[in-house]
């Protein structure tokens, strides 16, 4: 069974799927068997040990594989860490939103993220053989955190960010701290002993190393972006969660307190003091079990003070609606986009690198710092292809480019992290 965090690509039934396949070419090898024990030996059809033997195999078979169903139907209905369903009020303003259709909400755009059942297989089967060949062979140094740099003096001007890998991003604005998408487990799955596991770094952060958080801003459901055990670390040690429509149902199940959770629909504001947030639209989708696809919603978000701006990109694929929030809220002093994940079969709900680079131009975002890569292998690309595309699209465009070490602060107005670090590492 492979769990992914989010591709859209990695389906949940390839071990059920495993099975039926051995259980029919069991089937198919009796068959052959007893045919040629007849036409060589000249055996009956009804010879009572063989046959007896061949049913009681297959019962055991066909019962292992109902077994199995059933754990992974009772698992994902029981373990806490898929989550909960809306119900009441909450279904209710789900409901009534312009973006939930038909019980599930909707991209803005034609989006498809199914792939055959044959191309699952194979993609899987590929994850599984050559994972460990596009992740790093060294231990990964990162950058002591510096919290004092990072607090600056408050002032509505100042904006620091320190990017921790993936799309886990502490973003100092308007004298607000806030977190985004903490994902600090050692896999972003829905069991902690199986998925892709983190990579070897030489300090993971952990919410300890972290100053005082003023608020945690999630962009969706999926495991790599909103992880169990973080949370529980979480809860009652952050009075404010800026969460997308749908999503506050499952920091509720966690024991988070629903007057600490602001749940928005596209395009809603709310407020932390003098900072605005905006909850803005994302091309992607949602889902956490195997059945409640899309029962949440999915954005990006705007950070918007009295003097500087911020984008939070979320996942998303390419598309006009970059351009949309550029034109309704840009220029962005940075712009946090995604940059890894990626393959042509799901292009539509993860960009190419090639696409982030036009992203920052369509958002309007002066500096671009790339996030969702570097912690985690979620596609079969190798771990430095998403930087080393977006760095040489953004070199023909002209635009403006950090890329901060793990854990390395950017400053604004400051110097601008600019290395090429990962080309240290196997």
């Amino acid at each position: 069974m492979i769990l992914r965090g989010d591709s859209g690509a990695i389906r949940l039934n390839v071990e059920l799927w495993q099975s039926f396949r051995t259980l029919a070419k069991f089937e198919n090898f009796a068959k052959v068997g007893k045919q040629s024990c007849s036409s060589k030996f000249d055996v009956p059809d009804s010879a009572p040990p063989m046959k007896k033997s061949l049913k009681i195999s297959l019962l055991v078979l066909l019962s292992l594989v109902v077994l199995i169903a059933l754990t992974v139907v009772a698992f994902v209905n029981l373990a806490p860490q898929i989550g909960s369903a809306a119900t009441g009020p909450r279904l209710k303003r789900m409901q009534a939103s312009p973006n939930y259709k038909e019980g599930k909400f909707q991209n803005l755009v034609e989006t498809s993220i199914a792939m055959s059942f044959g191309k699952t297989v194979n993609v899987s089967w590929e994850m599984l053989s050559k994972g460990a060949i596009n992740e790093p062979k060294d231990t990964i140094q990162t950058a002591p955190f510096d919290a004092k740099r990072f607090e600056g003096t408050g002032q509505p001007d100042e904006v620091a960010v320190s990017w921790f890998g993936h799309s886990s991003v502490l973003i100092r604005i308007q004298g607000k701290t806030l977190l985004t998408d903490p994902v600090f487990g050692e896999r972003p799955s829905m069991v902690s002993f199986f998925g892709p596991k983190r990579f070897p770094f030489d300090h993971h952060i952990r919410l300890e190393d972290l100053p005082k958080l003023d608020a945690v801003i999630l962009s969706h459901d999926h495991y790599d972006h909103l992880d169990y055990e973080t949370f529980l670390q979480l809860k009652g040690k952050v009075s404010r969660f800026f969460v997308p429509l749908g999503v506050g149902v499952h920091l509720e199940k966690w024991g988070i307190s629903p007057e600490h959770i602001t749940e928005l629909d596209w395009w809603e504001t709310a407020r932390l003091d003098d900072l605005k947030l905006v909850c803005t639209p994302a091309r992607h989708f949602s889902g956490r079990g195997l059945t409640n696809r899309n029962t949440t919603l999915w954005s990006s978000w705007v950070l918007q003070g009295t003097q500087r701006r911020v984008y939070y990109g979320g996942d998303s694929g390419y598309y006009s609606g970059f351009k949309t929030i550029g034109d309704k809220y840009g220029p962005f002093d940075i712009a946090l986009l995604e940059c890894g994940a990626y393959n042509q079969d799901w292009i539509s709900i993860h960009m190419m690198p090639e696409q982030t680079a036009q992203a920052q131009l369509d958002v309007k975002g002066k500096l671009l710092i790339p996030i969702h890569w570097g912690k985690f292998n979620l596609a079969l690309h190798t771990w430095t292809d998403p930087i080393e595309r977006l760095t040489r699209k953004a070199a023909q465009l002209g635009t403006a480019v950090a890329t901060p070490r793990i854990g390395e602060l950017t400053v604004l107005g400051g110097p601008v992290p600019a290395t090429r670090w990962w080309e240290a590492y196997r």
